[in-house]
């Protein structure tokens, strides 16, 4: 687990999982036109997911598509998050989004 906290810390990292989770099966020339981000960087940060599982890969011809794997979000949900009652949680993270002015919308980097 300890890589995929590792991948999950980078705000550029979670925005390609962002991209994947909104249009899965991306190419790396894909993901490339939504981020402001270099093919090379973008290509170490899909490793990283990669190394974390949180991205597989699959040969379609000569494209190389990019899919999201959802299972080590749950594990990590399963694990800590989800014995905590979801009511409160929920409740909690308004009022901190309130406290600090941030909208829900930004929450996602």
């Amino acid at each position: 687990m300890d890589a995929v906290f590792k991948a999950l810390s980078d705000p550029s990292r979670r925005e390609l999982l962002d991209q994947l989770y909104t249009h899965n099966g991306q190419t790396l020339g894909e993901l490339c036109e939504h981020l402001a981000m270099t093919r090379q960087a973008v290509s170490k940060h899909l490793a990283v997911l990669e190394t974390a599982n949180l991205v597989v890969t699959v040969w379609h011809g000569r494209e190389k598509l990019h899919y999201l794997n959802p299972i080590p979000i749950q594990e990590i949900y399963d694990r800590w998050l989800g014995k905590y009652n979801c009511h409160q949680l929920t409740a909690l993270s308004q009022l901190k989004r309130t406290l600090e002015g941030t909208s829900q919308e930004t929450d996602h980097e």
